[in-house]
This record gives C-alpha cells, structure tokens and sequence, in this order.
C-alpha cells in the first residue's frame, strides 16, 4: 500500500545571507511531498489530489524555504516621530497607555488609512512625491482630486483653478494663460495681492512643464516671489524643491506600483459646463474610463463627489464603481450665510430628520457611503466626545462613513478651529481640545464609537499609527 502526503507549505523564512534584503518578501508556495516504495520527490502541485486504490492523508505544516522575490511589496511602513510626538501631549490616561504601548510597531498598510492629496502637511499636494510619502506611511488608499485642462484631460489637482497657490505657474511664461494675471497688493491703499490660473486656461503639455509647491499664498505680496512665500508655519518647505504633477492616468498607474487603492474625487468645474462640448456626465464617465483602462478592479476604486448628480450617474451607468462611490455630505451646510431659513449648520447636524434629502433617501437611491467632515459626526455631552446624531442616523440607514480630514488644523492649543468646531467650544460647552494629542481623542471616537471606516489625513503616520496599534486590518 503506498501513502501519499500532500503539505500545503507556508513560506515564513527569508535569506539571511546570500541575497539582498530589500529584494526580499515572504510569499505562499504551495508544494506536495510524494512518498512511494522506492523514492521520496518534492514536486509542484495543484491543491487537488487524485489518488486511484491508495491511502491519502493531507496535513499542513509550516516549512521553512527561502524565496527571493523582487523588491517593493514587502512591508516596511515607516510612521517616525509624529505618532510618539502626539503621544508624548495626550492628557493622561488610558488610550494614552495603550498608544504609548505601541512605539516599537509593528507599523502595516490599512484601508483605515487614507492619504488626503498624499501628504500635504509637508509635501506638496497631488505629486508624485507626496503621494510616495504616504504611500511609505502605510496609507492603503490615496486620493487623486480631479479636474481636467484646456484640452479636456483629467489631472491631480483640488481645484481647477488652484495653480497660482499650488504650482510654480506665476514665475513662468505660462503666467500670461491665467484667469486672472498676477496684480500686487498696495498695504498703503488695503489692497490685496491677486491671482486666479486654472487646470482650463492650459494645455496638458503646459501642465506637466509645471512644478508643484505648498499649497499658500501671501496676501501682501507686492512682487511674485513674495507671493508665492506664503506657506503655514506649522507646515515646511523642507519638502518642496521638487514636486512632480501628475495626471490622473499617471496616478492610477503610479498606484497600482505602490499596491495601494484608490480614491479620486471628480472636482466640480470652475468653469461653464459643458466646456467645449465636455458635459457633466462627460466628465464623470471620462474619469471611470481610465481606470477601465487601467484595469483597475472597481472594489479598489471608491470614487467621491459632492454633486449626488455624479453619484446617481455612477450607480445608473456604472453600477460596478457605483456600488461604492463616495457621496461628500454638504448637506449640513444646506442654508445661505445668513441661515434666512433659521436653521445652522450645527442644528442640522444636532437634527439629521431636518436633512434634505434624509439618510434613508440617500439609501433608497443606492447611496452605500456618505463621507463629512469630522466635526459633523462628533458632539460634546456631559463633558464626553460622543457620536453626534448625524453619525447615529446614518449608521441607523446602514450607511458606511468616511470622514476629512486629520492633521489639517496646525497646532490644536487654541481648539483646531473648522475641523473640531463641535468639541471645540464654538458651539457649545467647553473646549475639549487643548492640546495636539487631542489628535488621537478624536480619532479614537471617530473609530471605536462612531465607526468610520477610514480617515483622510495629511499626515497618514499618524492614522496608520493608531489602525496598526488597534490591531485593524491590514490592507491586502
């Protein structure tokens, strides 16, 4: 009688000498061990097994086998200082231990972990570089805003007409295609410094002659250079001497490279649709059809838009990225300034029955997920951060929740202002945020009681810090 073992191996050993780490990654081979009365082989098989008049007996074991891989899958997250600098602020007590706990990592990739433009605390936003950085600081999904050019291509960047901030465009010959040319400030007379150039006043081939900077300007410029010097000082331009811009199709190209997924919002036009031709749905269609293109799975594709009419377009026309686009909820912001109708902002918020259209609306038309700002889905209550009632009604309409965007606020001492104005005393009680640890108090409710299913971040060290310390899923 012959017995024959199959050994589904695990591979969990890597070289230590004799190649380069960095080539190096665990991996799955899958190996079957043959045993008959004269001779043992070790073979590669199917898991399938047919045995015609033996005794067949399946067992797994782990085997250690070294396999050299090329680089670049393995993970190597890298969060530095930030996490334990936040840390270090956090006011005493137990999620502070528990993060405290979690120095040494491990750090891993998470879907939790969203890169808002990439990295834009300290990269320029929308490049190459800065979406590498987060790529590094384990962000599982990042965001391409995006808009298109004079010529109808789409390209990364948050507003169609943010060149003069975001780009070099004001010091090159392209200055004279702007909106709106450069005018300098005169302190003297009150007047400000101005200027307005669009993704739409140039070609794509101009767009990529174009660099990327911090995103900033100085109101009081006289002169171009002065104008462009005007980034946060809580931010740096440690970072920008090189920022390398990106079409939508390079982004999606350059993703798929860093294994991450993907979360483009289409930007709403600064210009009259439809331009040139180019409609609404155009427009909306054109920004599927590359990733068609691309052959990019729609479960790794989250589109976002604040116009529900692209969303409805989405689940209408492409009901395989429309399953799971991304609705960016304004409706919290649904009165004029003047609030004629005697309703805020915040009450809305506090009174969720009061928004247009309802959460069970959303859901009815087959919206699956709904992503406000942070402060829209927290409140203070008897000194507690607690789910707000939005929060609570979306989750009763089954509704999932993404939400913007951590590290966004500078230095939170004085309460973070728009991003933490529902905990922050601008609408009622007493600042419950004093301190740049309060980072993780917010974020810590936003995951365990709330329970979004991720967050934008300018800095996703931070996000992925906590996520890997909470034993989240890693990203696969």
């Amino acid at each position: 009688m012959k017995k024959i073992t199959s050994l589904s191996a695990v591979i969990a050993a890597l070289f230590l000498a004799g190649c380069d780490d960095d080539k190096t990654e665990v991996v799955e081979v899958e190996k079957a061990v043959v045993t008959t009365d004269t001779k043992t082989q070790v073979i590669e098989v199917e898991k399938t097994v047919v045995v015609t008049d033996t005794v067949t007996e399946i067992k797994t074991i782990e085997v250690p086998v070294v396999v050299e891989v090329p680089a670049g899958g393995a993970n190597n997250m890298q969060v530095g200082t930030r996490p334990d600098f936040l840390i270090q602020d956090m006011d005493e007590g137990e999620l502070k231990d528990k993060l405290a706990q979690c120095s040494n990592g491990p750090f891993y990739k998470t879907d939790f972990s969203i890169g808002h433009r990439g990295a834009p605390m300290q990269f320029p936003e929308h490049t190459k570089e800065s979406y590498l950085a987060a790529a590094k600081m384990g962000a599982g999904i990042l965001e391409c805003d995006v808009t298109f050019t004079k010529d109808k291509e789409l390209v990364c960047r948050h507003s169609q007409c943010d060149l003069h901030t975001t780009t070099n465009i004001l010091e090159t010959d392209l200055a004279q295609n702007c909106s709106t040319p450069f005018e300098p400030a005169d302190p003297e007379n009150g007047v400000v410094a101005k200027a307005k150039c669009c993704t739409s006043d140039i070609t794509l081939a101009e767009f990529k002659t174009l660099e990327g900077k911090m995103d900033a300007s100085n109101p009081n410029g006289t002169t171009v250079a002065e104008y462009m010097n005007g980034t946060s000082k809580w931010r740096t331009d440690l970072y920008a001497s090189r920022g390398t811009l990106m079409t939508h199709a390079e982004s999606i190209n350059l993703f798929k490279e860093l294994g991450v997924k993907m979360t483009p919002e289409l930007k709403s036009p600064s210009v009259t649709m439809p331009f040139d031709g180019f409609s609404q749905q155009d427009y909306a269609q054109k920004m599927i059809d590359e990733y068609r293109a691309a052959g990019v799975e729609p479960k790794h594709v989250w589109a976002q838009s604040f116009n529900r009419d692209d969303i409805n377009y989405w689940i209408a026309q492409n009901p395989e990225f429309g399953t799971q686009a991304v609705y960016l909820d304004d409706r919290y912001d649904a009165q004029t300034v003047a609030n004629e109708q005697g309703v805020t902002p915040q009450q809305l918020v506090n009174n969720p029955e009061l928004l247009v259209p309802t959460m069970a609306e959303l859901a009815a038309d087959g919206v699956k997920i709904i992503a406000p700002p942070m402060w829209v889905l927290v409140t203070e209550e008897n000194g507690e951060m607690v789910p707000s009632a939005y929060a609570k009604a979306a989750r009763e309409a089954g509704l999932g929740i993404i939400t913007w965007t951590l590290e966004r606020s500078g230095h939170l001492a004085t309460g973070g202002g728009w991003y933490y104005q529902s905990v922050n005393g601008a609408h009622r009680g007493e600042s419950m945020i004093n301190n740049d640890g309060d980072t993780f108090k917010l974020l810590d409710v936003l995951a365990k009681d709330v329970g979004v299913m991720g967050v934008f971040s300018d800095w996703p060290a931070t996000t992925t810090y906590y996520a890997s310390c909470m034993g989240m899923p890693a990203s696969i």
